[in-house]
């Protein structure tokens, strides 16, 4: 006679996490690695650009790789099992990442998102089987975050405070250790700045961590909104938030406070950029490249163009590395819709011929 009683909770808890893992580290053994593109700078001889095509995963951005971490990080902490109801404060591409995960795993998935964000990153969301709770902006995020986790009994990723430690640094095919690899074969294999954004701070922290760990010469930038609270903190670390009123219509990066997983220690320069400046580069690299990208890589590429003339001015020659965070597609109502940008007062025009300039062909 067989025994037919049920298995223990923690049997069944250790299942769930091994199929759960085994699901998640399948799909990234799915995907091929983002391609390194490299762009000629014909005014500015033995200084190159490389864009890190973070928009080429599976779920359209750079939020791919930390949406997978923070998940793992949850469920190997025990903190997510077969009934818990995920949740996430985001502006939206962080959250479309997230929504793509628990519809792998089969868990339910709510976003926090603010009213400001783009109507395709919503559809994205909800796509991928995401719910969307709407709050009037990001500070309301966090606090209505929390209170669904705690009305559901579910769990909040919370990207802003585990970005940093979710994500190992040392290497594990994180964005750094790629870069480094794809570049081994260039004329300048080391480069000589990577420039990033700030949102969560995550990706800043993985590259700050892991050039100190390789000890490379290369140097961190990160490209912070104007209208953002992370530059004015690197530069005075008393300064902890943003007054009310105060912000970017550049999604993705810029914070209205200092985030848990920003580390202000391992970035060697922070570049404030107008929004103005944001939408003319993304504009311009978007016409070289012949295909349409996000407002953050227009902000990863004022920085960077700021950076190689500052290299071409001292007569040196190097790489410059940045990432293309996202498709443009995901604002064709808001940075490519010229009244929409005209209600804000942003004046992009004079900036996108400067940089379109700059780029040359």
């Amino acid at each position: 006679m067989t025994d037919a009683s049920p298995l223990p909770a923690a049997t069944l808890a250790a299942s769930w996490t091994d199929e759960a893992v085994r699901r998640i580290e399948a799909d990234f053994n799915r995907s091929a690695d983002t391609h390194l593109i490299r762009v000629e700078l014909p005014r500015f001889p033995g200084i190159t650009l490389y864009l890190k095509d973070e928009s080429v995963h599976p779920t359209g951005s750079l939020k791919h790789r930390l949406a997978r971490s923070l998940i793992l990080y949850a469920i190997c902490n025990g903190w997510v099992g077969p009934d818990t109801v995920l949740i996430e404060a985001s502006s939206g591409s962080t959250a479309v990442s997230e929504a793509y995960f628990a519809h792998l795993l089969g868990l339910r998935f709510i976003a926090v998102v603010p009213a400001s964000t783009s109507s395709a990153k919503l559809d994205a969301i909800r796509f991928h089987g995401g719910e969307i709770h709407m709050v009037d902006g990001p500070r309301e995020a966090y606090g209505a975050a929390a209170r669904l986790a705690e009305e559901t009994g579910g769990h909040y990723l919370d990207q802003f405070t585990y970005a940093e430690r979710a994500t190992d640094w040392r290497g594990n095919n994180n964005i750094a250790e790629s870069i480094f690899a794809q570049m081994a074969r260039e004329d300048h294999p080391v480069p000589a700045w990577i420039v990033c954004g700030a949102g969560t701070g995550g990706t800043s922290a993985t590259i700050g961590r892991y050039i100190r760990y390789g000890r490379y010469p290369t140097r961190l930038c990160v490209a912070d909104p104007e209208a953002s609270v992370f530059h004015r903190h690197y530069a005075d670390r008393t300064i902890q938030t943003l007054d009310q009123g105060c912000c970017s219509c550049i999604e993705g990066i810029g914070r209205p406070r200092v985030e848990a997983s920003f580390i202000p220690g391992v970035i060697d320069r922070m570049v404030a950029v107008p929004d103005a400046a944001s939408i003319g580069a993304m504009r311009a690299i978007s016409q070289r490249l012949g295909r349409p990208v996000g407002g953050s890589t227009g902000t990863n590429i004022h920085a960077c163009l700021m950076l190689i003339e500052e290299m071409a001015a001292r007569g040196e020659r190097g790489a410059v590395v940045t990432i293309l965070c996202d498709s443009g597609q995901r604002y064709a109502d808001s940075c490519y819709d010229d009244d929409w940008l005209g209600a804000r007062a942003v004046q992009w025009q004079a900036e996108e011929r400067r940089i379109a300039a700059l780029l040359g062909r």
